[in-house]
């Protein structure tokens, strides 16, 4: 349970969320979304356009990718011809003919963020989004990220990929405790311990260290 939160996004601004995995990530970046109401409190001057990703995008849905990106477009008031340039920038357009429910994970994620970009957002809220990510399209967000963040939107991102690490200018937040803690513009101090495992262990550890919110870099 989160509680005690008083924050202010600027706009403008790229926000990276970290914290380990039942920490209130995931709560927080619906608060802001707008898709939960605080139970105390208030959220004030959301802008008016919120894009939202969730880090498990609701395949199970009756609609070809097409038909869903062309209600959602409707639903943001927008013409569905958004969906193209969109779809062949993060190179999903051979995705667009597609049920849902036949869509891998990585290609999941990219439909969600289609559909939180079909109208230019002035909130970004993104829950894992380089989960399953190819690497055209991880090189391919940060640069979205930051035309949005130039163009005076803000961006929150939870992010285990740590992706945006060197993201120039971001914030960062940590989820711990309940409480949210900030670091504006920098990363607190850190230290590199050295872990030795057997190569046929690496990747659970490397999973269950990322779930734990630690960032990993393999040398060999």
């Amino acid at each position: 349970m989160l509680r005690d939160i008083d924050l202010a996004l600027r706009p403008g601004s790229v926000i990276e969320v970290t914290g380990k995995n039942g920490a209130g990530k995931s709560t927080l970046l619906r608060l802001l979304a707008g898709i939960v109401p605080p139970s105390r409190g208030s959220i004030s001057e959301r802008p008016r356009v919120v894009g939202y990703a969730p880090d498990v995008f609701p395949v199970g849905q009756a609609f070809t990718v097409t038909a869903y990106l062309t209600h959602m477009a409707r639903v943001r008031g927008v013409s569905p011809g958004a969906m193209g340039p969109l779809a062949e920038r993060l190179e999903a357009t051979h995705l667009l003919e597609q049920p849902l429910g036949d869509l891998s994970k990585g290609s999941a994620q990219k439909i969600g963020l289609i559909q939180s970009l079909l109208a230019p957002p002035g909130l970004l809220i993104l829950d894992e989004p380089f989960a399953g990510l190819d690497a055209h399209t991880r090189g391919e967000l940060p640069v979205i990220i930051g035309e949005i963040a130039a163009n005076g939107g803000t961006v929150v991102v939870s992010d285990h990929q740590n992706q945006l690490e060197n993201f120039p200018g971001a914030d960062h937040w940590l989820v711990a405790g309940g409480t949210v803690t900030t670091e504006a513009g920098e990363r607190p101090k850190q230290v590199v311990i050295e872990v030795l495992v057997d190569t046929a262990d690496a990747d659970e550890v490397e999973q269950k260290l990322r779930a734990d919110g630690y960032t990993t870099r393999r040398t060999a």
